[in-house]
């Protein structure tokens, strides 16, 4: 029973590998298409966000049955519950990818109204720390899942930086470019919330493995 049980988790994992690569290429074709303003990419990301969805409801069924019919207990009950919640991390991280690629087919036909400079590097912390989380469930590494939550305050420095280029030398400056600024302000706010959710799925990784509660006590990773 127990060696059945192994194998089921194992397949429970790989579900949510599986699932964890779409939506780490979903968040860079979305901003691989902003930066070519390729609405074909945009609408790719778009049309395979069905599938990210009916991955997570196949992995939700998959945990209340496990939980239903295995009645397991300690980490493998952690592992379980985590599951869940990471799975929901994920496809909302799909979502954020979705709405990025949106606001590219709102800028289409537009020129960007100034080169990408931070939003490149937010994007670039946002896949890494949505890997690292990912790999910190794998290897149950709550080291390395507590190095992502140690990055989300250079996610909110990042999106800020934006904001602010944004607002004070554009908008500021020529009301007639809102336009093409605001879709950028609503990429920077897409992409800080990925991060906020890969933070989420570290949190349940620590969880999971130490059976300690971090999310809001940012002191016990110090």
């Amino acid at each position: 029973m127990e060696r059945h049980l192994d194998q089921e988790l194992e397949d429970l994992k790989k579900q949510l590998l599986k699932m964890g690569t779409l939506v780490e290429g979903a968040i860079f074709e979305s901003v691989e298409s902003l930066k070519e303003l390729n609405i074909e990419m945009a609408g790719k990301v778009i049309k395979e966000d069905r599938a990210i969805d009916e991955m997570e409801n196949a992995i939700d069924e998959r945990c209340l049955d496990l939980l239903a019919l295995r009645q397991p207990m300690a980490i493998d009950l952690r592992f379980i519950t985590m599951s869940m919640k990471i799975s929901t991390d994920l496809e909302r991280i799909a979502d954020l990818a979705v709405d990025i690629a949106q606001r590219v087919n709102d800028l289409a036909g537009k020129p960007l109204l100034k080169p990408l400079i931070d939003i490149p590097k937010l994007t670039n912390l946002a896949q890494q720390m949505t890997k690292d989380a990912l790999d910190a469930f794998v290897n149950k590494d709550a080291e390395l899942a507590g190095s992502v939550i140690l990055h989300d305050n250079q996610a909110d420095k990042l999106r800020n930086l934006v904001q602010k280029e944004l607002i004070e030398e554009y908008m500021g400056k020529d009301p007639s470019s809102a336009a093409r600024a605001v879709p950028l302000l609503l990429i920077a706010r897409h992409l800080e919330r990925i991060c906020d959710h890969a933070t989420n799925i570290a949190e349940d990784v620590i969880y999971m493995v130490n059976a300690e509660v971090v999310k809001h006590h940012p002191e016990k990773l110090q």
